[in-house]
């Protein structure tokens, strides 16, 4: 029984575009489109923008598409290809770079939702202070610089394995986890004040 196109895997799509299936890219970029403009609206804050950007990222991946060699999975291949528009565009229109907050849990099993876990009563108290550490935590992500707040929201927002965000960003694996980890000591070092954390812990 032949597979519908539904059911075909992303490699097999490839190897349809490849062979001049036009119709099969359609099927990706379906399936991809509203990863790659959410990873997208993580640099760039214009929806406009962003539908413009991630439609450019798709051009760029179905003109680049016969150099794919399946390597690396098509996804990661496909967000390095929008990674980069993104950045070239923020560059070519010397924007800077902000970023939205997160609650996502990390590979460690911690949470950016700090106050997960410690009773349910919303109190006065409790809502002032789940605001006050979510307007802390995006001041900590906005000063990152690019290479750290960029790997920890393919981590945290995106939940990239690590070998999946060193083939996004094009580096090694041990530069995304001391990314990833310099990215969360500075996020920690802004929250200890706010929640009397004890040095010796992140929080």
């Amino acid at each position: 029984m032949q597979d519908t196109p539904r059911a075909l895997t992303d490699a097999a799509l490839v190897a349809r575009v490849q062979a001049g299936d036009q119709a099969a890219f359609g099927l990706l970029v379906e399936k991809y489109r509203r990863r790659v403009e959410r990873l997208i609206s993580r640099l760039v804050h214009d929806p406009a923008e962003v539908e413009d950007l991630a439609q450019e990222a798709f051009i760029k991946a179905y003109r680049a598409i016969n150099a794919f060699r399946g390597e690396s999975a098509f996804y990661t291949w496909l967000y390095r290809i929008a990674l980069n528009t993104a950045k070239n565009h923020l560059v070519s229109a010397k924007r800077e770079v902000t970023t939205a907050s997160t609650t996502q849990a990390n590979d460690e099993g911690e949470s950016f939702d700090l106050l997960d876990g410690q009773g349910t009563d919303e109190t006065p108290e409790r809502l002032l202070l789940s605001q006050e550490i979510a307007r802390t935590v995006e001041a900590a992500m906005a000063e990152l610089p690019e290479e750290l707040r960029t790997a920890i929201q393919l981590r945290e927002l995106e939940g990239l394995s690590y070998e999946a965000i060193a083939e996004a960003m094009g580096c090694p694996i041990g530069t995304v986890r001391s990314r990833i980890f310099r990215a969360r000591e500075a996020i920690a070092r802004r929250l200890r004040p706010l929640l009397e954390t004890p040095p010796d812990r992140r929080w």
